[in-house]
Protein backbone atom coordinates (compact mmCIF):
# COMPACT_ATOMS: atom_id res chain seq x y z
CA UNK A 1 0.00 0.00 0.00
CA UNK A 2 1.28 3.45 -0.94
CA UNK A 3 2.40 5.83 1.77
CA UNK A 4 0.08 8.85 1.66
CA UNK A 5 1.23 11.94 3.54
CA UNK A 6 -1.05 14.55 5.03
CA UNK A 7 -0.35 18.22 4.40
CA UNK A 8 -2.35 20.66 6.49
CA UNK A 9 -2.23 24.29 5.39
CA UNK A 10 -2.73 26.41 8.51
CA UNK A 11 -0.59 29.51 7.96
CA UNK A 12 -3.12 32.26 7.26
CA UNK A 13 -3.75 35.31 9.42
CA UNK A 14 -7.54 35.02 9.03
CA UNK A 15 -8.06 38.73 8.41
CA UNK A 16 -11.78 38.40 7.64
CA UNK A 17 -12.13 35.93 10.51
CA UNK A 18 -10.50 38.24 13.04
CA UNK A 19 -7.42 36.10 13.72
CA UNK A 20 -5.68 32.92 12.63
CA UNK A 21 -8.29 30.23 11.93
CA UNK A 22 -5.85 27.57 13.15
CA UNK A 23 -6.50 28.93 16.67
CA UNK A 24 -10.31 29.07 16.34
CA UNK A 25 -12.15 26.64 18.60
CA UNK A 26 -15.19 24.51 17.73
CA UNK A 27 -16.71 22.13 20.27
CA UNK A 28 -13.75 22.71 22.58
CA UNK A 29 -11.15 21.76 19.97
CA UNK A 30 -8.85 24.15 18.08
CA UNK A 31 -9.28 24.01 14.29
CA UNK A 32 -5.64 22.99 13.80
CA UNK A 33 -6.01 20.01 16.17
CA UNK A 34 -9.32 19.02 14.58
CA UNK A 35 -7.95 19.13 11.01
CA UNK A 36 -4.78 17.29 12.03
CA UNK A 37 -6.90 14.58 13.65
CA UNK A 38 -8.92 14.22 10.43
CA UNK A 39 -5.73 13.51 8.47
CA UNK A 40 -4.29 11.07 11.01
CA UNK A 41 -7.64 9.28 11.52
CA UNK A 42 -7.77 8.81 7.74
CA UNK A 43 -4.39 7.06 7.88
CA UNK A 44 -2.19 9.80 6.45
CA UNK A 45 1.44 9.51 7.53
CA UNK A 46 3.60 11.40 7.87
CA UNK A 47 1.65 14.61 8.43
CA UNK A 48 3.12 18.09 8.12
CA UNK A 49 1.36 21.26 9.30
CA UNK A 50 2.34 24.47 7.52
CA UNK A 51 2.35 27.46 9.87
CA UNK A 52 2.79 31.19 9.41
CA UNK A 53 0.67 33.67 11.40
CA UNK A 54 1.01 33.06 15.16
CA UNK A 55 3.29 30.11 14.35
CA UNK A 56 4.61 29.65 17.91
CA UNK A 57 1.10 29.69 19.39
CA UNK A 58 -0.23 27.20 16.84
CA UNK A 59 2.83 24.94 17.12
CA UNK A 60 2.23 24.73 20.89
CA UNK A 61 -1.16 23.10 20.17
CA UNK A 62 0.28 20.31 18.00
CA UNK A 63 0.67 16.85 19.56
CA UNK A 64 3.99 16.63 17.69
CA UNK A 65 5.55 20.09 17.31
CA UNK A 66 8.13 18.51 14.95
CA UNK A 67 5.35 18.10 12.37
CA UNK A 68 5.30 21.87 11.92
CA UNK A 69 6.79 23.55 8.87
CA UNK A 70 6.97 27.35 8.92
CA UNK A 71 6.41 29.08 5.59
CA UNK A 72 8.61 32.17 5.91
CA UNK A 73 6.68 33.92 3.14
CA UNK A 74 3.23 32.77 4.33
CA UNK A 75 1.78 36.28 4.04
CA UNK A 76 2.08 36.12 0.24
CA UNK A 77 -0.73 33.54 0.13
CA UNK A 78 -1.62 29.86 0.03
CA UNK A 79 0.94 29.23 -2.72
CA UNK A 80 3.75 29.87 -0.23
CA UNK A 81 2.25 27.35 2.21
CA UNK A 82 1.82 24.72 -0.47
CA UNK A 83 5.42 25.19 -1.67
CA UNK A 84 6.81 24.94 1.87
CA UNK A 85 4.73 21.87 2.67
CA UNK A 86 5.54 19.94 -0.48
CA UNK A 87 9.24 20.77 -0.13
CA UNK A 88 9.15 19.42 3.44
CA UNK A 89 7.53 16.20 2.22
CA UNK A 90 10.29 15.64 -0.34
CA UNK A 91 12.41 14.21 2.48
CA UNK A 92 9.81 11.49 3.12
CA UNK A 93 8.98 8.33 1.18
CA UNK A 94 5.36 9.38 0.63
CA UNK A 95 4.03 8.67 -2.87
CA UNK A 96 1.26 11.26 -2.60
CA UNK A 97 0.01 14.01 -0.31
CA UNK A 98 -3.50 14.84 0.81
CA UNK A 99 -3.67 18.63 0.99
CA UNK A 100 -6.22 19.72 3.59
CA UNK A 101 -7.14 23.21 4.80
CA UNK A 102 -7.45 24.17 8.45
CA UNK A 103 -10.78 25.99 7.97
CA UNK A 104 -12.92 23.04 6.82
CA UNK A 105 -14.59 21.71 9.97
CA UNK A 106 -17.24 19.94 7.86
CA UNK A 107 -14.65 17.64 6.27
CA UNK A 108 -14.05 14.44 8.18
CA UNK A 109 -11.69 11.48 7.91
CA UNK A 110 -14.20 9.64 5.69
CA UNK A 111 -13.80 12.33 3.02
CA UNK A 112 -10.00 12.12 3.18
CA UNK A 113 -10.09 8.32 2.95
CA UNK A 114 -12.41 8.40 -0.06
CA UNK A 115 -10.36 10.99 -1.97
CA UNK A 116 -7.05 9.27 -1.16
CA UNK A 117 -8.27 5.74 -1.98
CA UNK A 118 -5.84 4.11 -4.39
CA UNK A 119 -3.57 7.18 -4.56
CA UNK A 120 -0.05 6.85 -5.87
CA UNK A 121 2.79 8.88 -7.36
CA UNK A 122 0.81 9.88 -10.48
CA UNK A 123 -2.47 10.68 -8.73
CA UNK A 124 -4.41 13.91 -8.98
CA UNK A 125 -7.74 13.80 -7.14
CA UNK A 126 -10.05 16.35 -5.63
CA UNK A 127 -13.11 16.16 -3.41
CA UNK A 128 -16.34 17.49 -4.88
CA UNK A 129 -19.48 18.43 -2.98
CA UNK A 130 -22.64 18.13 -5.09
CA UNK A 131 -20.40 18.38 -8.16
CA UNK A 132 -18.52 21.49 -6.98
CA UNK A 133 -14.73 20.94 -6.67
CA UNK A 134 -13.30 21.55 -3.21
CA UNK A 135 -10.80 20.14 -0.69
CA UNK A 136 -9.03 17.97 0.18
CA UNK A 137 -6.87 17.48 -2.90
CA UNK A 138 -4.53 14.55 -3.52
CA UNK A 139 -1.29 15.33 -5.33
CA UNK A 140 0.96 12.50 -6.44
CA UNK A 141 4.69 12.91 -5.86
CA UNK A 142 5.34 12.94 -9.63
CA UNK A 143 3.67 16.36 -9.81
CA UNK A 144 5.23 18.06 -6.77
CA UNK A 145 8.08 19.82 -8.63
CA UNK A 146 5.64 21.29 -11.19
CA UNK A 147 3.25 22.40 -8.47
CA UNK A 148 6.02 23.95 -6.35
CA UNK A 149 7.31 25.82 -9.41
CA UNK A 150 3.87 27.25 -10.22
CA UNK A 151 2.27 27.82 -6.81
CA UNK A 152 1.92 31.51 -6.06
CA UNK A 153 -0.40 33.98 -4.39
CA UNK A 154 -3.67 32.76 -2.93
CA UNK A 155 -4.33 30.22 -5.66
CA UNK A 156 -2.17 27.38 -4.39
CA UNK A 157 -2.50 24.67 -7.05
CA UNK A 158 -5.82 25.94 -8.46
CA UNK A 159 -4.38 26.99 -11.83
CA UNK A 160 -2.30 23.83 -12.07
CA UNK A 161 -5.39 21.67 -11.47
CA UNK A 162 -7.48 23.39 -14.17
CA UNK A 163 -7.88 21.19 -17.21
CA UNK A 164 -5.66 18.36 -15.95
CA UNK A 165 -6.66 15.19 -17.79
CA UNK A 166 -5.43 13.16 -14.79
CA UNK A 167 -7.76 14.95 -12.35
CA UNK A 168 -10.28 12.63 -10.73
CA UNK A 169 -13.20 14.39 -9.02
CA UNK A 170 -14.43 12.34 -6.09
CA UNK A 171 -17.99 13.09 -4.98
CA UNK A 172 -18.14 13.54 -1.19
CA UNK A 173 -21.38 15.50 -0.75
CA UNK A 174 -22.87 12.54 1.11
CA UNK A 175 -20.07 12.76 3.71
CA UNK A 176 -19.65 16.49 4.34
CA UNK A 177 -20.25 20.00 3.13
CA UNK A 178 -16.77 21.14 2.19
CA UNK A 179 -17.71 24.68 3.29
CA UNK A 180 -14.86 26.77 4.60
CA UNK A 181 -15.15 29.07 7.58
CA UNK A 182 -14.31 32.54 6.29
CA UNK A 183 -15.89 34.66 9.04
CA UNK A 184 -16.89 33.95 12.63
CA UNK A 185 -20.55 33.85 11.61
CA UNK A 186 -19.70 30.89 9.30
CA UNK A 187 -18.94 28.68 12.30
CA UNK A 188 -21.34 25.73 12.55
CA UNK A 189 -24.17 25.98 15.13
Amino acid sequence: MAEIAGLLLAAGAGRRFGGPKALAVLDGEPFVVRALRVLTDAGCAPVRVVLGASAAEVRALLPDPESAVVAADWASGMGASLRAGLKALEATTAEAAVVHLVDLPGVGAEVVRRVADGAGAGSVARAAYDGVPGHPVVLGRRWWPEIVAGASGDKGARDWLKGRPELRLVECGDLGTGHDVDRREDLPG
